[in-house]
């Protein structure tokens, strides 16, 4: 089955979500409802009918490394272009720059379609924006009049390079280094891994963001400074001049997301310059990393999205017994049914995460107000985990529909489960966002956790009675565990913070649901769906929490081994 964009999904949670809100803003202003719907409905035309196309050859026509320049999977560099030229790399990019100045709220929808039609190709302007977003806060006025335009344009694209070897989740631990030039420039050795997009053969250059310590800099963190350091070195009028001393050492072989070139880097005193002030390297970077990590989380939603698409169609078309309930599919078959309606309803919810992250991102930054700004901060770990984590349930859902045809790659339903598998893992794991959410976030004591628990009431109580009564059962079970796991020292709250993240977001997805339903009746059969066979598992992760980490330490390594 062609992967079909789900705009009637957007248009709904774009009203559900308050969107109008970001519209009415003076920032906002021309993202009038004519302007967004004809932005969504091009955006899918291109989703639908470019990219989707190229995503087997992707899969089975890896990227590769020739004589030291990266070959791109067949299709990849004019399915770039496409993108390119529509301008969609810039949607929320500034127009003194050259972007379209939109919502970061329409870029997601955006994004999550080109996502579902080709996660490999989709990570490269996604990334690019990212490292935007980073120069736009950071950078001086002088590196932003260079980078900004081209990277907008796709003239030439970003990366970020945070992991070595020795340093992946503990990035204080690097040991890339940059020595000062004396012009205000840094010669920068070291090497760095999993660098997604390090190198292509479609854009003309390739402006690497990465992390190094200046001489004599403080352990850890603090002592972590921010360098743009390109493949090729730019003239003040944006022409290109000499080859930087950096090198793709090599393309990891992967999972999934084979059309992905992911590489080894290795900087030999290239030449770079400082983005931000020394020593602030990290809070340069999460700027980036805060936006692919809302973006990371919907390419979980798109995977779910497409994945679904593809296991409804065979559930149509299989014939495979006779169904209890006489349809000619196998859809007939209650189990069958039982994982497309789980699918489509955990799809929905995640979506519906990410885009209220992406509506508090957007009104933050038109407003100014704190209180936007620290409920996005708050969602944003929800969005990428409950995202990655959906992609990866739906995808595996995905594969059991087709039965043995799902282990077989000639289906397309076992790539979805490759691609999707590392969206949990990069940006950050889905336990590092449990223990940012557990930590950073309930810095408030709780207060922004018991806000949207009060919310969620409020349309609980709205709703029909049979869904009223769990769904305000499930809000005080979380209001429980948000107060155990306050009461709980950094050992158990690392143990609950899992848990309590799956908690919250079953019960922020399923009010998600009920929001959708009181809106368009015609959702209320997956609202039901939701309260009644989901939500339950919320109880479950709920019990974790209170028991912190008791129990986890209770084998030692030697005798887990035993």
């Amino acid at each position: 089955m062609p992967y079909l964009a789900p705009l009637a999904d957007y248009r709904l949670l774009l009203s559900v979500m308050g969107f109008d809100q970001v519209a009415a803003t003076d920032r906002f202003a021309d993202a009038t409802p004519d302007t967004v719907e004809a932005i969504l409905t091009e955006a899918a035309r291109l989703s639908q009918t470019v990219l989707a196309p190229l995503n087997r050859s992707g899969d089975e026509h890896p990227a590769v490394v020739e004589n030291g320049v990266v070959r791109t999977s067949p299709g990849f560099a004019e399915g770039f272009r496409a993108i390119a030229e529509g301008g969609w790399i810039g949607m929320a990019a500034p127009a003194d720059y050259g972007g379209m100045g939109l919502p970061i709220t329409i870029a997601t929808c955006v994004n999550e379609m080109t996502g579902s039609a080709c996660l490999a190709l989709q990570l490269n302007p996604l990334l690019t924006q990212g490292q935007i977003e980073a120069l736009e806060h950071h950078a001086d006025a002088e590196m932003r009049a260079l980078y900004i335009p081209r990277l907008v344009s796709g003239e030439w694209h970003g990366t970020m390079n945070l992991t070595e070897p020795q340093a992946g989740s503990d990035v204080g631990a690097l040991r890339t280094r940059a020595e000062p030039l004396g012009d205000g420039t840094y010669a920068v050795t070291g090497d760095k891994i999993f660098i997604s997009w390090a190198d292509c053969d479609f854009t003309a250059n390739t402006c690497h963001l990465v992390l190094a310590r200046l001489p004599g800099a403080a352990e850890g963190t603090r002592g972590i400074s921010l360098f743009m350091v390109p493949k090729f070195l730019p003239n003040p009028d944006g022409s290109l001049g000499a080859r930087n001393s950096l090198q793709v050492v090599r393309l990891e072989h992967k999972m999934g997301l084979h059309g992905s070139p992911t590489a080894v880097m290795a900087f030999e005193s290239a030449k770079g310059w400082m983005v931000g002030a020394p020593g602030k390297g990290m809070a340069a970077m999460f700027t980036m990393m805060n936006n692919a990590r809302l973006g990371v989380g919907m390419q979980g939603v798109s995977v779910a999205e497409a994945a679904f698409q593809q296991a409804l169609a065979y559930a149509e078309g299989r014939k495979q017994g006779k169904t209890a309930s006489g349809e000619a599919g196998i859809i007939g078959h209650p189990d069958v049914r039982r994982m497309l309606m789980e699918m489509k309803a955990e799809t929905f919810a995640a979506r519906a995460i990410g885009l209220a992250c992406a509506v508090a991102i957007d009104m933050g930054r038109a407003t100014g107000d704190a209180g936007w700004t620290a409920r996005a901060a708050f969602l944003t770990p929800l969005a990428k985990a409950y995202g990655t984590d959906t992609g990866n349930a739906v995808a595996q859902l995905g594969v059991q529909v087709h039965g043995g045809m799902g282990f077989i790659e000639a289906t397309g339903a076992a790539q979805y489960a490759r691609d999707v598998r590392v969206t949990s893992i990069y940006e950050g794991t889905n336990g590092i966002q449990a223990l940012d959410l557990v930590g950073r976030k309930m810095m408030d004591d709780g207060a922004m956790a018991h806000g949207l628990c009060d919310e969620m009431a409020a349309a609980a109580a709205r709703a029909p009675a049979d869904l009223s009564a769990p769904m305000l059962a499930a809000i005080d079970t979380l209001r429980a565990a948000t107060a155990a796991l306050l009461a709980q020292g950094p050992l158990d709250r690392g143990g609950s913070a899992v848990a309590y993240q799956r908690a919250f977001a079953q019960v922020l997805g399923t009010h998600f649901h009920l929001l959708a339903a009181e809106a368009d009746p015609a959702r209320l059969p997956l609202a039901r769906f939701a309260v009644t066979r989901l939500l339950p598992r919320h109880a479950a992760w709920a019990a974790e929490v209170r028991h912190g980490a008791t129990t986890l330490f209770d084998l030692t390594p030697e005798a887990l081994m035993a």
